[in-house]
């Protein structure tokens, strides 16, 4: 197939143009050699793409329908030339990324560093923010989201498994007794995340099937390292994402309680607009965090 994309070229240069002659320039062959790459094309499908005239040259039905097909083809040949391309090119000029706050701060911008460090004539821009952008309109490169919506229009690649986990530390645990199922969180001091003044549930797997359960707390923050350090004072369990307490609970200061009741979340995702030309910068970045949390995420 590869050696007769020069005849679909030339057709479709024709097609376009209307005229051999135009097609010859723009192609910078003669008229003569268009005129046989068409004809060696009609030879090869049996059948007459083109009308000609002295004055111009129009599509036949067969002509306009393998016209679509060929515009296709070439199209996904320039962007496999243009993806080889990028392969090998060095990122530079400035990568805009929006990342989640804690997510962000804990695990994310390290990565980001390191990749930095590896890639002189390349600058970020991060936006640290629980809110979605629309990633088009603001002009961002990359997000990187824990768990959202699938069916954005957004390219989506998975980067690590999620999931919450229920915890407090070992003096609360100690002074009030440790909960053995999920209807035992009643008699429990509990430190609440809100968003926008509206407690947040918690989300268990009970008997198999998803539940969220509506808790309430003396103390209620909107800010969720600031639930985690409320949890490591000692003020009741807490419920978090395994990526900003992962640290605490293999260095004791947290304990993990009800995991019996675990139920796994949507992944932490890198999403960016479209697949077409994607930029080395871009790229390569996904790949970074991809290949550093290849083994096990950080928070495993």
């Amino acid at each position: 197939m590869l050696d007769q994309l020069g005849d679909v070229t030339a057709f479709v240069r024709v097609a376009d143009a209307r005229s051999f002659t135009l097609a010859a320039e723009r192609l910078g062959l003669s008229r003569s050699a268009v005129g046989k790459c068409v004809a060696r094309l009609e030879e090869r499908l049996a059948t007459r793409l083109v009308h000609r005239t002295t004055r111009s040259v129009a599509l036949t039905e067969e002509g306009r329908l393998f016209y679509e097909h060929a515009i296709r083809i070439l199209c996904e040949v320039e962007d496999a030339e243009a993806a080889l391309a990028q392969r090998y090119q060095s990122p530079r000029g400035r990568l805009r990324l929006d990342v989640p706050i804690a997510l962000g701060r804990i695990h994310i911008l390290p990565s980001l560093y390191r990749f930095l460090a590896k890639w002189p004539e390349l600058e970020a821009d991060v936006t640290l923010s629980d809110d979605y952008r629309d990633l088009a309109a603001d002009g961002v490169d990359l997000a990187i989201r824990v768990g959202g919506p699938t069916d954005s229009g957004l390219i989506r690649r998975v980067l690590a498994p999620h999931h919450f986990i229920t915890c407090a530390a070992p003096a609360y645990l100690e002074s009030r007794g440790m909960p053995s199922a999920v209807d035992q969180l009643q008699a429990h001091e509990k430190v609440v995340f809100t968003v926008c003044g509206t407690v947040s549930t918690w989300r268990f797997n009970v008997n198999g099937e998803d539940r969220e359960v509506c808790v309430n707390g003396a103390l209620r923050l909107n800010n969720s390292e600031a639930v985690r350090d409320a949890a490591l004072a000692g003020l009741g369990l807490v419920q978090l994402g395994a990526f900003l307490v992962g640290d605490d609970i293999r260095e004791g200061r947290l304990t993990p309680v009800l995991t019996d009741y675990r139920r796994e979340e949507g992944p932490v995702v890198a999403v960016y607009p479209t697949r077409r030309h994607l930029s080395p910068k871009v790229r390569m970045f996904i790949d970074h965090i991809h290949a550093e949390w290849s083994a096990a995420s950080p928070w495993t």
